[in-house]
Order: C-alpha cells, then structure tokens, then sequence
C-alpha cells in the first residue's frame, strides 16, 4: 500500500518551513532525518500495541536496533502498555 501523497505533503512542509526558517537553520538532515524516524517508530508501537517484534518487521529493523533507537530517542514506550 503506497500513498502518494505523503512525499508531495513532505516537500510543501519542508519548503515553507526553509522559506521561514533557512537563515537560522544547521543540519536539516540531520534533524528531519531524526523526526521522522522518531515518529515512525512512535506511531508504529502505538500500532502494534507495543510489540517490538511486530513492529520492528514493519519498520524493517533488527529488534535490538528499534530497542536502541527507542532509547536513543527517549520515546515513551509506557503509554502503549498502560492501553
């Protein structure tokens, strides 16, 4: 399943945040790089109701990688558990 219009979302976002943003902004990569793969993985867990086995075959991870990156990224895996 594809959805077309997530790049063409993306790159409208991404060129009016540069419009506003470009004369203070270092590392874009980096930092787009890092919010969407948080939010993968945010909305993956939340998915799979916490599965990390589930969800790092999804996201096409080694388990151990998606329980680094979940750590690396603080997110809060509790909330999931806790549905």
């Amino acid at each position: 399943m594809r959805n077309d219009n997530l790049p063409n979302i993306l790159r409208d976002y991404l060129s009016d945040f540069l419009k506003d943003n470009h004369e203070h902004m270092e590392d874009l990569h980096k930092i787009c790089i890092s919010e969407i793969e948080r939010m993968l993985i945010e909305v993956t867990m939340k998915n799979t109701n916490g599965n990390q086995v589930q969800a790092s075959k999804i996201l096409g991870l080694n388990r151990n990688t998606l329980r680094r990156k979940i750590i690396e990224y603080r997110i809060d895996v509790s909330f999931v558990k806790a549905s």
